[in-house]
């Protein structure tokens, strides 16, 4: 089964499960195991999102949610930098067998990002 891991930063990680439950339209409670709330429909943003940057996480965070909707995903490691740079935070959901899988990727992401900032 999926297993849940939370890292440093409450805050960053409460945002990011507001942006998630924003992006769903609708919350599921562990509470209600087996019952499921029927979905909101998403209401349009009048607002755009404020700058290029936010609209790229917005999208990234849309199109994972699309596949782990459609089943595609298996693991999912997400790494957040609060907007003052002070506060990094860090979540996962991923299978066991998928552990050293994620943490090699992220060795390689680490790699580029060093070498994307020379």
């Amino acid at each position: 089964m999926l297993t849940l891991g939370l890292c440093l930063v409450p805050i960053l990680d409460e945002r990011i499960c507001k942006i998630l439950e924003i992006i769903e339209g609708c919350i599921m409670s562990d509470k209600q195991a087996g019952e499921r709330r029927s979905v909101a429909k998403l209401r349009p943003v009048n607002t755009p999102p404020v700058d290029e940057n936010t609209a790229s996480m917005i999208d990234l965070l849309q199109e994972h949610l699309r596949l782990a909707r459609e089943g595609k995903l298996r693991s999912l490691a997400v790494v957040s930098v609060s907007s003052d740079g002070v506060a990094i935070g860090t979540q996962w959901s991923c299978d066991p067998s998928d552990m050293a899988s994620l943490v090699g990727k992220l060795a390689v992401l680490t790699h580029d990002l060093m070498a994307a900032r020379k």
